[in-house]
């Protein structure tokens, strides 16, 4: 079996006789900065809606260029990159390093693009590159009591 972890021209390169073979193709994005429980579930869900998932995490720059503290991410891309290659429902993972992830999504042309149900449809971006496509935009309910933020802030509390 080939790394899960690959460059977007290696992934576009593999997806290509997967797709032409009648793969579905999910794709999701994140920052994935201290993974929990809702990480996981949300990523299984992700899965459940192809044959495929593909997972853009944010570059430490493209973390630190979004509105989050000023200390993140706490955990390095590429160990953040390795952790969620770990997890079973996930079959590739690519590292990006734009602001947003509409140049890889555009590259992916996934079947199904997935966000958090954090996110409205009409803000998710590259939902019209799949739709275009004809493919489908979903949102996956958030798994309640679980964040990345409440989660350093319960540790900063205890270490305090």
């Amino acid at each position: 079996m080939p790394p899960k972890i690959v460059t977007k021209e290696q992934l576009v390169e593999q997806l290509q006789p997967l797709r032409a073979g009648g793969s579905r193709i999910v794709f999701t994005n994140g920052c994935f900065d201290l993974m929990h429980i809702g990480h996981t579930r949300y990523l299984q869900a992700a899965k459940a809606l192809g044959d495929l998932l593909v997972v853009g995490v944010n570059s430490d720059e493209s973390v630190r260029s979004l509105d989050k503290a000023p200390d993140r991410p706490i955990v390095p891309e590429a160990q953040r990159a390795e952790v969620v290659a770990a997890l079973g429902c996930v079959d590739y993972v690519v590292v990006f390093s734009e602001p947003d992830p509409k140049a890889l999504i555009t590259a992916v042309q996934p079947d199904v693009l997935v966000k958090g149900g954090d996110w409205s449809l009409d803000r998710i971006i590259g939902r019209d590159v799949v739709e275009a496509r004809g493919g489908l935009v979903r949102t996956i309910p958030l798994v309640p009591g679980f964040s990345t933020t409440a989660l350093i802030h319960r540790i900063r509390s205890v270490s305090a």
